[in-house]
């Protein structure tokens, strides 16, 4: 019976599990989605979401910690920068888990692991709703009012702009209808 017994031990001792992960995490970093074995990607993506969150602050304390599990200078150096930026905002859920289909050698689950924020397909529709606030108190605030202020400028700059732009379109009209009739008494 495993009561209990949380951790994915992927048939690995301690060590070569440790090493296993950090080496996945350090794949991750460098290639933003890699594809691996579907209990593989479960188990890394407890292992590597903790080490994501640390990269939110860049300070020496968290660079040591995150040395401490992933061993590589380079991968540490994306971490903090490009990625440590791209999730600041994100309260978790750094990955994304895809079930592809089965290996044809051993008829294994295979799956893609992703960073969510470096995906171009799924990136469009995240902007969008990055703009919508995701999280919901209990206290029930209820909708905020719309300021009429700053829309009324908006809608007076808008009409002033569109003016110009009917007047010289209503200088052209005339000579396109001159140039039209004079090729067909030329045919």
């Amino acid at each position: 019976m495993r009561h209990g017994d949380k951790i994915k031990n992927l048939s690995r001792t301690a060590s070569h599990r440790a090493a296993l992960l950090s080496n996945l995490t350090c794949q991750i970093i460098e290639h933003k989605r890699i594809i691996t074995t579907l209990a593989k990607a479960k188990a890394l993506r407890v292992y590597a979401e903790p080490i994501i969150t640390r990269s939110k602050a860049d300070n020496m304390h968290n660079r040591r910690i995150v040395f401490s599990y992933l061993q590589d200078k380079e991968a540490i150096n994306e971490l903090f920068g490009v990625i440590g930026d791209k999730v600041a905002s994100r309260p978790g859920g750094y990955t994304r888990i895809i079930k592809l289909p089965r290996r044809m050698g051993d008829a294994s689950d295979m799956a893609m692991i992703e960073l969510v924020d470096f995906n171009e397909i799924y990136g469009k529709d995240m902007e969008a709703a990055a703009a919508k606030k995701t999280r919901r108190s209990r206290r029930g605030g209820g909708a905020k009012k719309p300021v009429a202020v700053t829309a009324e400028p908006k809608a007076e700059a808008h009409v002033a702009t569109e003016e110009p732009v009917t007047e010289s379109h209503s200088e052209e009209t005339p000579a396109t209808e001159a140039t039209e009739s004079t090729e067909e008494n030329n045919a």
